[in-house]
């Protein structure tokens, strides 16, 4: 039997990159996959809900959709998020508000709203996807690394708050990706920075989540770190 045989898992984000390699992996591990962003590509064995995570009217209407047509979710991977590179002295406050509103609005939007349910239930994962830059400073990261130092206080502080709930929380702070996101600021020809083939692949992530999902309920793991070699 499959790990996560009939179990609801959402997943956030989840329209390319991480998430949607996330998507796939918790898929083949048995699980019914609800998958959130703000458009989704047409695929079968998938339950869409399109949501703008940094608007709370639209994810409470997520939440209601999801309790009414789906259930409760045993498994959510907060993993909607968006990058930048750009000096401190070139970055907009549009941009910084950007930043800030899908790195850190969204993710306490969507805590906010399902943690409470999977508490109610007793029982549940609840996996936050950060960075290397949610623990290291980096230049050209402000904005950036504003949002995910900020979601790694977030996630901290919930798993205090959670503790004995039933629920357990776990940080993953994944290194350079090679995912679309890196095509603009191509890093191949940028000093300092490792070239896209040396970058960890959506699904390596992918997997360290399935890892997390997959304990014992017996086991939590606080904070999860991956780096390329």
């Amino acid at each position: 039997m499959t790990p996560l045989a009939g179990r609801v898992a959402l997943v956030t984000g989840a329209s390319r990159g991480i998430g949607a390699a996330t998507a796939e992996a918790l898929r083949t591990a048995g699980a019914r996959v609800v998958r959130v962003a703000r458009a989704l590509p047409p695929a079968e064995d998938f339950i869409d809900l399109p949501a703008d995570l940094t608007d709370d009217a639209q994810v409470e209407t997520l939440a209601a959709r999801l309790e009414r047509d789906v259930g409760v979710p045993e498994v959510v991977v907060s993993n909607a998020g968006g990058f930048l590179l750009r000096p401190l002295a070139e970055t907009s406050v549009a941009e910084f508000d950007a930043q800030v509103g899908i790195n850190l609005r969204a993710p306490f939007l969507v805590a906010r709203r399902l943690l409470p349910m999977l508490a109610a239930a007793g029982r549940g994962t609840f996996i936050t996807l950060g960075s290397v830059a949610d623990h290291v400073g980096f230049p050209e990261n402000a904005a950036y690394a504003a949002g995910k130092y900020g979601v790694r206080g977030l996630h901290e502080t919930l798993l205090a708050e959670y503790q004995g709930s039933g629920v357990r929380l776990t940080l993953i702070s994944p290194g350079p990706t090679d995912t679309d996101i890196w095509t603009p600021f191509d890093p191949d020809h940028r000093p300092g920075f490792p070239s896209r083939a040396r970058m960890l692949r959506p699904a390596d992530v992918a997997d360290a989540v399935l890892f997390v999902a997959t304990r014992p309920p017996r086991v939590q793991i606080d904070w999860l770190r991956l780096g390329p070699v």
